[in-house]
C-alpha cells in the first residue's frame, strides 16, 4: 500500500490462582500488601485538564488475569495485585495509597465530525509509576464508572471488549508494535446493558501516557492558548525531551509525533491490522496504539477491508489508515499554530512550518513500510524495483483472496526453491498467479549472498505465525460470557504472546476461518 498524499486540510501472563470461572475475592486478609509507587505529574496540571473522580465500586469483583511480566516491568508485585486488596483496587472498590484518580478532558473528531468535549467517560487515571526501565507509565482503570464526561453513559465496560483489548494489545506488544498494554482484568459481578445484557468487567490499562490529539483540540476549541502551551510543554517533557533542546521546541514536538505515527502506521499495515475507529481522540501523542474497540486483523488481503460496524463509508478501511493518521496529525498541527507562530514570527510562516512537518509523513511512512516489506520478502539490501515486487505480490494476493498473514509466513518455506511453494500456492485461488511472481522474487534473491537458512530465520521474525484471528476472538468471548469459561482466553493469549514461534500443537490458531466461522463485523462494545 503506497502513500499518496491527499488534499491539504490545514488550517481551518500467567494466571494467578484462577480457575474457570474467574476467581472470587475472598473476605480474609492477605499476606501481600499492595504498593503502587505512584509519582503523579498529570494531576499537578491545572484543574481544567481533568475532573477529579474516584472509581465507582462494584458488587463482587473476581480476578480474571494478572499480567505478571508487565507487573514486574512496572516494579509491582504480581502476588500483591492478585490479593484481596489488589483485586479491590483493580476493580475500583478501593483507592490505593498515593493514587489521585481523575478523568482526563479531551475533545475529538469522530468520523470527521468535531465534538468539543469528550473526555474519559468510563475511565479513571489512577496515577503514574516509574518502571524498571526508568520510563513513566500511566495506570488507568477502564470501565470503572461514570465521570463528568460520561454523557449519560453508565461508565462501565462489558466483559467481551475487555478480553478483546487484553488479547489484542498483548499480541501487538509481542509483535513489537508500540501499544498500550493490559495489566489486569476483573469481572464486576454486575450487568451492563447494551443491545443485550452482558457481564461487566474492568481493564487495567498501562500506557506511556493517555495524551491524545483530542487533548490538544479540547483547549484549542476554547481558544485556550495557555492551556495548549502547558500541554505541549508537558508532552515535550514526558515524551520528547530532545525537543526542549531545539531552537524551535514546538515544531520539534510536531516533528516527533508525526515521525512516530508514520512508523506506527507502517507497523499496522505490515501486520494487516485494522484499528477501526481512528478518531483524533484515539490518536496518542506518544505514538502508541490506543483504544482497541472494533479492531481486527485481516485474513484475505483486501485494501478496502472494513470490520467496524459503525464505519459505514470505509473512512478507516485498511488501506485508508495512513491517510487517516495524516488527517489526524493535521488537526494536531492546527492546534499548535499559535505556538508555531511565536517561534516563526508570523501566521504565514507558522502555517508553512506546519506544512513542512506534515509533508514528511509520507516519505517516513513509505520508508518504514518498505523496510518492513523487504524483511518479509527476505531481502537484506535495498534495490530499485523492490517496492514494485512487493506491490505486485499484494495485488495478486488481493485478486486471489490470499490470507495476508499466512502468505508472508509461508514465504520463508519457499526460500529454498519451488519445492517449498506448496504451502503458499494453496492460499491463492489461482496458484499460477503466485508462481509467476515467485520466479521474479527468486531472481531478486539471487542478487544477495545470503544463505537460505539465514534468510528464512529473518523472514520468520518479520511475519508472525499467529495473530488474534477474529473467529478465535469470538470463540473466546462466547466461552467467557456465556459459560464463564476462561480457558479459551488463556490459551489464545498464550499463543499470540509468542507470535513468531512455530508451535505445531497450536496450528489451528494459525488457520483462517472457515466460511461459516467468518466474522464480518466488529463492534466498539462501549
Amino acid at each position: 500500500m503506497m502513500w499518496r498524499r491527499r488534499q491539504r486540510e490545514l488550517p481551518s501472563q500467567v494466571n494467578l490462582g484462577m480457575s474457570s470461572p474467574a476467581t472470587p475475592v475472598s473476605s480474609g486478609s492477605d499476606q501481600n500488601s499492595v504498593h503502587f509507587p505512584f509519582a503523579n505529574t498529570y494531576a499537578r496540571l491545572p484543574q481544567r485538564f481533568y475532573s477529579r473522580v474516584d472509581p465507582t465500586p462494584v458488587a463482587a469483583p473476581r480476578l480474571v488475569k494478572i499480567n505478571i511480566e508487565l507487573a514486574r516491568k512496572l516494579g509491582l508485585d504480581p502476588g500483591a495485585l492478585a490479593s484481596t486488596e489488589g483485586v479491590e483496587i483493580l476493580a475500583g472498590n478501593r483507592v490505593a495509597e498515593g493514587s489521585e484518580p481523575l478523568a482526563m478532558a479531551y475533545a475529538g473528531h469522530q468520523f470527521g465530525h468535531f465534538v468539543p468535549q469528550l473526555g474519559d467517560g468510563r475511565a479513571n487515571l489512577l496515577g503514574e509509576v516509574i518502571g524498571q526501565d526508568g520510563l513513566r507509565y500511566d495506570i488507568q482503570l477502564k470501565g470503572s464508572g461514570p465521570s463528568a464526561f460520561s454523557r449519560r453513559g453508565d461508565g462501565r465496560a462489558a466483559l467481551g471488549p475487555v478480553l478483546r483489548e487484553y488479547i489484542v494489545s498483548e499480541a501487538m506488544a509481542a509483535m513489537g508494535v508500540p501499544t498500550t498494554r493490559a495489566l489486569a482484568a476483573v469481572t464486576t459481578g454486575e450487568q451492563v446493558f447494551r443491545e443485550t445484557i452482558l457481564p461487566g468487567a474492568v481493564l487495567t490499562r498501562v500506557a506511556a501516557s493517555h495524551l491524545r490529539v483530542g487533548t490538544f483540540q479540547y483547549f484549542a476549541a476554547q481558544g485556550d492558548t495557555e492551556g495548549i502551551q502547558t500541554l505541549a510543554d508537558y508532552a515535550i517533557a514526558r515524551h520528547y525531551p530532545e525537543a526542549a533542546q531545539r531552537e524551535k521546541p514546538y515544531r520539534a514536538l510536531l516533528d516527533g509525533v508525526i515521525a512516530r505515527h508514520a512508523y506506527l502506521m507502517a507497523q499496522w499495515m505490515l501486520l494487516g491490522f485494522i484499528h477501526g475507529v481512528m478518531n483524533t481522540d484515539n490518536t496518542s501523542i506518544s505514538g502508541e496504539t490506543i483504544d482497541y474497540g472494533p479492531c481486527a486483523f485481516m485474513e484475505a488481503y483486501d485494501p478496502a477491508k472494513v470490520f467496524s460496524s459503525i464505519d459505514h463509508r470505509g473512512r478507516y478501511a485498511y488501506g485508508n489508515q495512513p491517510h487517516a493518521a495524516h488527517w489526524n496529525l493535521t488537526r494536531l498541527a492546527e492546534t499548535l499554530l499559535p505556538l508555531l507562530q511565536r517561534e516563526e514570527g508570523s501566521e504565514e510562516a507558522a502555517t508553512a512550518s506546519a506544512w513542512a512537518a506534515l509533508e514528511a509523513f509520507g516519505s517516513q511512512f513509505e520508508a518504514a513500510q518498505a523496510a518492513g516489506l523487504r524483511r518479509k520478502l527476505g531481502l537484506f539490501t535495498e534495490r530499485e524495483g523492490d517496492a514494485v515486487l512487493a506491490q505486485d505480490l499484494m495485488d495478486r494476493m488481493a485478486a486471489n483472496s490470499a490470507d495476508f498473514t499466512l502468505t508472508f509466513r509461508r514465504l520463508s518455506d519457499a526460500v529454498a526453491g519451488p519445492e517449498g511453494d506448496a504451502g503458499v500456492r494453496t492460499l491463492f485461488a489461482d496458484p499460477s498467479a503466485y508462481d509467476s511472481w515467485a520466479n521474479t522474487w527468486r531472481n531478486r534473491l539471487k542478487e544477495e549472498d545470503v544463505s537460505g537458512q539465514e534468510r528464512a530465520k529473518s523472514m520468520r521474525l518479520a511475519s508472525p505465525a499467529f495473530i488474534p484471528r477474529n473467529h478465535r476472538m469470538e470463540a473466546v468471548i462466547e466461552a467467557a460470557v456465556l459459560r464463564q469459561d476462561f480457558q479459551p482466553f488463556e490459551e489464545l493469549l498464550d499463543v499470540v504472546s509468542r507470535p513468531y514461534e512455530d508451535r505445531p500443537e497450536f496450528e489451528r490458531y494459525a488457520t483462517p476461518a472457515l466460511p461459516e466461522e467468518c466474522v464480518s463485523q466488529t463492534f466498539c462494545g462501549t
